[in-house]
């Protein structure tokens, strides 16, 4: 062919060689997904063996905190290591000042203590934010002209997460996006003697129209309306900013941190994970998920390939766990 034989081209170097068997493609493979990768968020709402279809969400339910124990339970069984709990506030426990949010007797404290009793070896995760919460559906206390109060909204910030982990949560993921709530949340658990409660920042959350179904099923997109989350969720144009907002929350004691959306931001994943090399997690988000469920239905896709597919992506992103509503039916697969 004309090449010097010192330089490992083709003939003497054919890349297809290790691709022509199954053998040798396991023995090559960079990344392995397995149930341990995995987190399923859940919506929990109140009552008994009560279930609720989501409708932009094929599959997924609402669950009643008996209900939610099953499922719980179901996890353990697979093998998935943590569930991340949403509460579906009713709209008469939410005011303009969230104070549901901390409430020791509240929907979320008691899932994660119902849970903890079935389940004492499956990770419980508490969202720590308060829009589902308030009754103008944004993540914190606003003023007269609609604007999140940074401060003010980090005291409260700091008594729900106390709240969760003395429910028994093992982790609080602040989701909310408020400058120094890291810091205030990690002080005020050592305080109180929570020295293990570990914090997973959602450290890199955008400003995302892919979360339309999830505020659906929360029940906080009717209360948003026409509003917006630009003044604190990041600018889905940056990826600088997103490795300072990572490395500030690092600082202040996050034990992990976690980038949302997921699939379109995966180049924030990589970055994360190589220049900062800490414990790093996606939250493949509820648009994303409800994309996939439609083309599945449709047949224009299929389910089990491509369901994979995607979560491999983010392992080869390198994130070291991946919130999925797929959590359930993936591990499934791969068991």
């Amino acid at each position: 062919m004309g090449f010097n034989n010192s330089q490992r081209y083709y003939p003497e170097t054919r890349m297809r060689r290790m691709r022509a068997d199954d053998f040798s493609r396991r023995l090559m493979r960079e990344n392995l997904l397995t149930p341990n990768d995995l987190i399923y968020p859940a919506f929990v709402i109140e009552g008994s063996g009560e279930r609720e279809s989501i409708h932009s969400m094929p599959g997924v339910e609402r669950l009643s905190i008996d209900l939610m124990v099953k499922k719980a339970q179901e996890l353990v069984s697979l093998g998935i290591p943590a569930i991340a709990l949403f509460p579906v506030t009713p709209l008469t426990a939410k005011s303009e000042l969230a104070e549901e949010s901390f409430n020791p007797d509240g929907l979320a404290q008691r899932a994660v203590k119902a849970i903890k009793d079935a389940c004492p070896d499956l990770g419980v995760i508490t969202d720590v934010a308060l829009d589902p919460f308030t009754t103008h559906g944004q993540d914190g206390i606003i003023d007269d002209t609609g604007y999140v109060l940074n401060d003010r909204t980090i005291e409260t910030l700091v008594a729900q997460a106390v709240s969760h982990a003395q429910a028994g949560a093992d982790v609080v993921a602040p989701s909310d996006m408020m400058d120094g709530r890291i810091g205030y949340i990690r002080a005020a658990l050592e305080e109180h003697g929570l020295v293990n409660t570990r914090i997973m920042a959602y450290s890199a959350k955008y400003a995302s129209a892919y979360y339309g179904p999830f505020r659906d099923a929360v029940g906080s997109a009717g209360n948003l309306g026409k509003g917006n989350k630009y003044s604190y969720q990041m600018d889905p144009a940056n990826s600088d900013e997103a490795l300072h907002e990572v490395a500030l929350d690092l600082a202040e004691g996050a034990d992990m941190v976690m980038v949302k959306p997921g699939m379109p931001y995966l180049d924030i994943v990589r970055r994360v994970k190589d220049e900062l090399k800490a414990p790093t997690f996606v939250y493949q988000v509820s648009g994303e998920y409800a994309m996939h469920m439609a083309a599945f239905q449709q047949g224009w896709l299929d389910e089990r390939s491509v369901m994979l597919e995607s979560l491999l992506a983010f392992k080869r992103a390198g994130a070291d766990g991946i919130l999925s509503y797929f959590a359930v039916r993936a591990a499934q697969e791969l068991n």
